[in-house]
């Protein structure tokens, strides 16, 4: 794809870097405060109302049933919704977002078995070595947090079967198919709230400032979504794509100034190493062609 409109997507891609960035923080402070289903399924529900608005204001036409290929990307991103929130809502937002970042190794690694592309020796040393960083981040971590950096790598494996989806869905509007996640999703944490949320306390959701961060978490998450949308339609997605980490910076940035959370140098030895060949991956995809990437958070 030609890049018509390089600065504004990278602005754009900024942006949706900070409003993830935002949303991360949002869903840490809520997760302060109430169970951290009660905070996915906010995410999801805002963001379907929104985007079915968006879409429905725009002209498009909205799918239900729609491809097999459609349903493995919202069935597969609403898996991911669910290890994001609970890591976003046990570790540190940036340690939460890093990991979840990781897509680009796990996309490589799949197109192998799916797309029959044997990944060359030099990707194979950037994915070393974003494992190198994936086990310096987790080390430090306490015990009762392993499970949190599990699910975040799971969140980022869910986004790059997505992702894989994606590469193969056509003829499908791009608000279509976030309309569509975002339903599914809300159907599918809503499930998981009322199967396995016995011992969750509604009673947070009666004080205004804690229903007014739940609104800010999807509220953000769906301007990131479509500043982001709108940022891969108008610059070569590889490229804007390594914008995106700049989330991981503005989470790093969260957690300094809102948290004061110390980080020792291990931690911060980890997130470069997983930012910096994640962006290379990013940069060498199997999946560089113009094909805009949704993400799943």
């Amino acid at each position: 794809m030609a890049e018509e409109h390089p600065t504004r997507a990278y602005l754009l891609m900024l942006s949706g870097a900070l409003a993830f960035a935002t949303m991360g923080a949002l869903s840490h402070l809520a997760g302060e405060r109430c169970d951290w289903r009660l905070v996915a399924v906010a995410r999801t529900s805002v963001a379907f109302i929104l985007s079915a608005t968006f879409a429905r204001a725009t002209g498009v036409r909205l799918v239900v049933l729609g491809p097999p290929i459609l349903w493995m990307r919202s069935l597969a991103g609403s898996f991911g919704v669910l290890c994001a929130f609970y890591a976003l809502t046990h570790l540190p937002i940036s340690t939460a977002l890093t990991l979840s970042n990781t897509t680009p190794v796990w996309v490589t690694l799949l197109a192998w078995p799916v797309l029959s592309q044997r990944p060359l020796s030099s990707v194979w040393l950037a994915i070393a070595v974003g494992i190198i960083g994936i086990a310096l981040i987790q080390k430090p971590e306490a015990a009762g947090d392993k499970l949190a950096g599990l699910l975040a790598l799971g969140n980022a494996v869910a986004t790059a079967v997505a992702v894989l989806g994606l590469n193969r869905l056509g003829g499908v509007d791009a608000r279509a198919v976030v309309t569509h996640f975002s339903g599914v999703s809300t159907v599918f944490t809503l499930a998981v709230l009322l199967l396995s949320g016995g011992g969750v306390s509604y009673a947070p959701l009666g004080e205004a400032r804690v229903v007014f961060v739940l609104a800010g978490v999807g509220l953000a998450g769906t301007l990131g979504q479509l500043a982001m949308t709108r940022a891969f339609a108008l610059g070569s997605p590889s490229k804007v794509s390594v914008v995106g980490l700049t989330q991981i910076v503005f989470a790093f940035l969260f957690d300094l100034l809102l948290w004061r959370r110390p980080f020792d140098a291990l931690t911060v030895v980890g997130i470069i190493l997983v930012a910096a060949p994640s962006g290379w991956l990013m940069l060498h995809n199997p999946l560089r062609r113009a094909t805009p990437i949704h993400t799943t958070n």
